[in-house]
């Protein structure tokens, strides 16, 4: 027995060393199914563009999709051979490459400020391009919501209306409608096209409100009516922004409700002050599920399908004309992107992993962080789920498991705020510390360093086309970067 097992050791490490150069692999999903054609021969020294081949082949992609691939949770670069040397075990008969779909575009890195543009009176709380990337809004302490010109970088609306901080804003799935809220509890809606007011000023809310979330493209037949706030008040309300008044009242949480997602399957995500995050039925406001494991306030929340839900029917690149309408296109989108995950952040520097539409029980508890966790956002793609901390780092997480994958390090003070590009390839995060900073997923190292702000940072955000990234915060200043 010891000396067959010897000459399979020796057949196998001559393979490795050179006699043969050849290996048994197959390609397996990133959700694990194995591909048709079973187990192949490769030599070693083939490249990836030479696995990209062989599996789009596989896959029986008339037009080639780009793809990554992975050995044991590493990327594959350069050949084979290259990326075996280290981590090929000669007990393994079988190596399984992991192929994971890529963005068709490729976003590139802002490098510069293009445009410092000044106007608000106060601080800059919070700012969002439209869906398609063409509309940019700003909030702020000076009561005004504004709206800017990407091209020309300069102010183009004003909008008064609130007479308190505006807290947060949000685009409508559709692009054709803003709405914004502040620290009385009002909410207005703008047309970007005018910046004039939209109807009456939505009131009901007893304090300030905290979050805004509009009904998905895909499940509102193309017309962006439906909205859910969040508030300090512990409630949740749902409005007919066309009639201007509440439809539904959510109560439940007893104390302030700090984050709200509207998701794509109907239902509606809450997180609170309670240590709560309350799983709502949208058509009839009826309470599914609580998901409790935080020991401390849930500060934020996100969903693996926050993208596609950002963008609706709005796409990069080509737009494809075989669906009869935009509401198919939406939810083709959604559809694509799987079971609907949720990832929570909380004071307690934790975050949890949930499937809440089926448990109440959490995937993984994501550990790690020193301090409160500010932001957390998944990347347009799913697979990636990257939080931001008081602690003054970012760490990135396998948003399947939510196994720990890095920590990205380099700003000295709190980071509040983070945003991916729309390919998934880069993060950009905003800081105490006055500064941009960007990311590359690819090395998990630092990307370009961007000052220019005078204070702290609050709002991040790049635009859905992935063209430019603008920053605002403690200097009233709006910026925007591009490459």
């Amino acid at each position: 027995m010891n000396k067959r097992n010897n000459e399979k050791e020796n057949k196998l490490k001559s393979e490795y060393e050179g006699e043969s150069k050849r290996v048994l692999s197959r390609f397996k999903s990133d959700t694990g199914d194995i591909l048709p054609g079973g187990l192949l021969d490769l030599p070693l020294d083939i490249t990836t563009d030479k696995l990209q081949a062989i599996c789009n082949a596989l896959l029986q992609q008339d037009d080639p999709i780009p793809l990554a691939f992975y050995i044991n949770d590493v990327e594959v670069t350069g050949t084979l051979e290259e990326n075996l040397t280290e981590r090929f075990s000669i007990s393994e008969n079988v190596i399984d490459i992991i192929y994971q779909p890529q963005a068709v575009f490729k976003v590139r890195a802002v490098t510069r400020c293009t445009g410092s543009i000044e106007g608000h009176k106060e601080a800059v709380i919070s700012v969002a391009f439209s869906p398609n990337g063409q509309n940019l809004a700003s909030g702020s302490g000076d009561t005004t919501v504004r709206f800017w010109d990407i091209y020309t970088q300069t102010p183009q609306y004003t909008c008064t209306g609130h007479k308190h901080w505006v807290l947060c804003i949000s685009w409508s799935p559709c692009g054709t409608k803003l709405v914004s809220a502040c620290k009385n509890g009002s909410i207005i809606q703008w047309d970007p096209i005018t910046g004039k007011q939209v109807g009456k000023v939505m009131t009901g809310h007893k304090m300030w409100i905290t979050a805004l979330s509009w009904e998905p493209y895909h499940r509102n037949s193309g017309v962006c009516k439906f909205l859910v706030s969040a508030s300090k008040d512990s409630d949740l309300r749902i409005w007919d922004t066309v009639l201007g008044q509440t439809t539904r009242v959510l109560a439940g949480h007893t104390k302030s409700v700090t984050c709200v997602r509207w998701g794509g399957s109907g239902l509606i995500y809450s997180g609170s002050q309670d240590r709560t995050i309350r799983v709502w039925r949208a058509e009839d406001g009826i309470l599914c599920r609580i998901l409790e494991g935080h020991a401390h306030w849930v500060n934020t929340l996100a969903l693996n399908v926050d993208y596609v839900l950002r963008t609706g029917p709005f796409e990069i690149g080509e737009m494809k004309t075989d669906l009869k309408s935009l509401t198919e296109r939406a939810l083709k989108r959604y559809e694509a992107v799987g079971e609907e995950i949720l990832v929570s952040g909380s004071d307690d520097f934790t975050l949890y992993l949930w499937r809440p539409e089926k448990e109440k029980k959490p995937i993984a508890r994501m550990t790690g962080h020193q301090q409160l966790i500010n932001d957390v956002k998944f990347s347009p793609d799913g697979r990636i789920i990257a939080s931001a901390s008081f602690d003054k780092s970012i760490k990135l997480w396998e948003a399947k498991s939510g196994k720990f994958i890095t920590s990205l390090r380099g700003h000295v003070q709190a980071v509040y705020s983070i945003a991916w590009s729309a390919d998934s390839r880069l993060l950009v995060s905003g800081s105490a510390d006055s500064t941009l900073k960007v990311w590359s997923m690819k090395t998990k190292k630092l990307a370009q360093d961007l000052p220019g702000h005078a204070d702290e940072i609050y709002a991040v955000d790049w635009s859905p086309d992935g063209l430019r990234v603008v920053s605002g915060g403690k200097d009233k200043v709006l910026r925007l970067w591009q490459n």
